[in-house]
């Protein structure tokens, strides 16, 4: 079985493989929201219908003024992409000309991005030995001495879960200032611990970016929704490299009405940090499984003794299981998957499935 993008959420391709409706296959892989999208999501979208006759509104204006209240800032400090994938491959023209780094264990569209743009490509990798904390000063030296004029984070990282708190952000970006360095901040998994968001930072200076996603915590992937927050002068360099009408209708209205409840943000980190305890505890008891402390709604797991990652992943597809299988990024290797937190029934299923998987 062939898979194009070296991304989790391949259902539709594995239920082709297995034979079985989409609908059997219990997906760990991708990181989406256990309390699926926002009620009233499904009768915007209906209501909206007629709308298709018309072209979308390119600038995104309705939904920006909802973005921007959602973060106390301005309409102007936000630039809407058919998902923050999108935006990974429009900022490196922002920055000057000059090598990428990524901080590794990395998504692996940046390093794509980076390479179209003809951009040579460096890698600051973080160890698991110290669950993949990020020296400040290492980034210093590292972006001292490599002439880099563009910085690629992800925080939380995925696939770590490890979060920099928000002051820490602040170091970072500051040593970019210093370095003339750009910095590209990816906080697609941010909204489970929204309060480190660095959003604000953002827009008050330029020479950074940061890359929102609506798909993961608002449970809509199928509809290609992120967004670029950044100083209104950065923005508005931004926004024009987009494709004309990238962002169609219906994800503008799925947008909007995912941002009109107050209460789903609250709900969704209530539960998704009561099952993230529970999974990682079940896990921890599994014979040769180490799982990794996650603030965001995935954990990564090592594997100390038994089959290899890969092999782990082949026996739960076969009981219509998908995880992660983390060999395939940079500074992870076999014995590493990561799974996302869902519901309490689903994950259940899941341990009782590792457990089997793991006994051969």
């Amino acid at each position: 079985m062939k898979n194009t993008f070296d991304h989790g959420g391949t259902v539709f391709a594995v239920a082709r493989y297995l034979g079985v409706p989409p609908e059997e296959i219990l997906d760990f892989s991708a990181s989406i929201n256990p309390l699926g999208p926002v009620p009233g999501v499904r009768e915007a979208l209906a209501a909206a219908f007629d709308r298709l006759v018309h072209y979308p509104d390119s600038d995104a204006a309705e939904l920006r003024d909802a973005l921007a209240r959602r973060h106390g800032l301005a309409p102007e400090c936000f630039c809407v992409a058919n998902g923050s994938t999108e935006l990974i491959y429009l900022v490196p023209s922002l920055a000057a000309a000059g090598r990428g780094l990524i901080v590794a264990p990395p998504f692996s569209e940046y390093a794509k991005s980076l390479a179209r743009g003809g951009r040579e490509v460096d890698y600051l990798d973080l160890s698991p030995a110290d669950g993949f904390t990020l020296s400040p000063s290492s980034l210093n030296e590292r972006l001292g001495a490599g002439g880099h004029s563009l910085l690629f984070l992800c925080n939380p990282g995925n696939p770590t879960g490890r979060l920099i708190p928000r002051a820490g952000v602040a170091e970072v970006l500051d040593i970019c200032h210093r370095r003339g360095t750009f910095l590209v901040l990816d906080e697609a998994f941010i909204d489970f611990c929204e309060e480190e968001s660095a959003v604000a930072l953002a827009a008050e200076r330029e020479g950074v970016v940061v890359l929102r996603s609506m798909t993961k915590f608002f449970a809509i992937p199928g509809v290609r929704l992120g967004s670029a927050v950044g100083h209104p002068r950065t923005i508005a360099r931004l926004a024009p490299l987009r494709e004309p009408w990238s962002v169609n209708t219906l994800a503008q209205v799925a947008g909007i009405a995912s941002l009109a409840d107050p209460s789903y943000p609250r709900r969704t980190r209530d539960l998704v940090a009561a099952e993230r305890e529970r999974l990682a505890a079940g896990l921890t008891r599994l014979p040769g499984l180490s799982p990794f402390p996650s603030t965001a709604n995935y954990i990564l797991v090592e594997i100390t003794a038994g089959p290899d990652a890969p092999a782990l992943c082949r026996r739960l597809r076969e009981e219509r299981i998908l995880v992660r299988d983390c060999s395939t990024f940079r500074g992870l290797d076999g014995r590493f998957f990561r799974v996302a937190v869902r519901g309490g029934e689903e994950n259940d299923l899941l341990l009782a499935a590792l457990g089997r998987a793991l006994a051969g």
